[in-house]
């Protein structure tokens, strides 16, 4: 993987990973059209710099992390989940990162029911049942934990199913939104530091030393990526919230839809997807 690349991932993982669109399936999509080989040091890439795009949340709502201690059980209640399912089925998960059909077919499916969603979870006043703020109920937390399982396959988008449990819960879509990027912290630093880990033990068992676990290049490549990915994330997470709670999902699910669709013709047709 060449800066290039690392450029290009990180800019896709910025402005994807607060859209229901799957910031990891773009990667996957991505690194496919680059000729990205998926090495072990490009999984953990993959994971490690959505870091940078998390950090973002901090920036934009620094404020409302001084919360009570309720707020920050609930978050994690919702998070706990997702560890029980990432640890019971983690090399089946990291199987999938290496499947451009799964996200293919993930991204039509998930497409098709934002088409819906704004139908099926209309946007309530406070007043009529709807949270004005990112504070649900314990149980509501543990329900919009469930629905980020879904997440685990690629093309789903963690964002996507957790705002959707959100909306199930009665959220508002601005609340939702937001729980859903205050959720995201956990479980992303999790996710990291899970597969530094696996990648350290890998290299162990293979006979690295852990001063040349990864080279001077990768350590640049990680740096990068996670400034890059920062920074695009910061505006791509401003625009999202004002978008959402005014227009709705309609037009992400547009999106998935089509570029779900064309892949899959490309796969159909055996073109190749490697373009440089």
């Amino acid at each position: 993987m060449t800066y290039w690349h690392a450029l290009l991932l990180a800019i896709v993982e910025g402005i994807t990973e607060f859209l229901p669109v799957s910031s990891t399936g773009h990667m996957i999509i991505a690194s496919a059209l680059l000729g990205i080989a998926p090495t072990p040091f490009f999984k953990l890439y993959l994971v490690v710099i959505q870091l940078g795009a998390i950090l973002s949340v901090f920036v934009v709502y620094y404020k409302r992390f001084f919360q009570t201690i309720d707020f920050y059980l609930k978050l994690m209640v919702a998070f706990l989940p997702i560890v029980v399912v990432g640890l019971l089925f983690k090399k089946h998960i990291d199987a999938l990162l290496e499947s451009v059909t799964t996200v293919a077919v993930m991204l039509v499916i998930g497409g098709v029911v934002l088409l819906f969603i704004d139908r099926w979870f209309p946007q309530e006043e406070p007043n009529q049942g709807g949270h004005p703020v990112t504070n649900p109920s314990f149980k509501e937390a543990l329900i919009i934990g469930l629905f980020q399982c879904l997440a685990v396959v690629p093309g789903t988008s963690r964002s996507a199913a957790t705002i959707i449990g959100g909306l199930t819960q009665k959220l508002t879509r601005k609340a939702a939104a937001e729980f859903a990027f205050f959720l995201a912290m956990p479980t992303m630093a999790a996710a990291a530091v899970k597969d530094i880990y696996d990648y350290y033990k890998e290299a162990k068992a293979n006979g690295v030393d852990i001063s040349h676990m990864l080279s001077g290049t990768e350590l640049k490549q990680l740096v990068l990526g996670n400034a890059v990915a920062f920074v695009v994330a910061l505006l791509a997470i401003r625009l999202f919230v004002g978008f959402v709670a005014k227009y709705g999902f309609r037009a992400f699910g547009i999106y998935r839809i089509i570029a779900g669709g064309i892949l899959l013709i490309m796969l159909a047709l055996k073109l190749p997807l490697n373009l440089v």
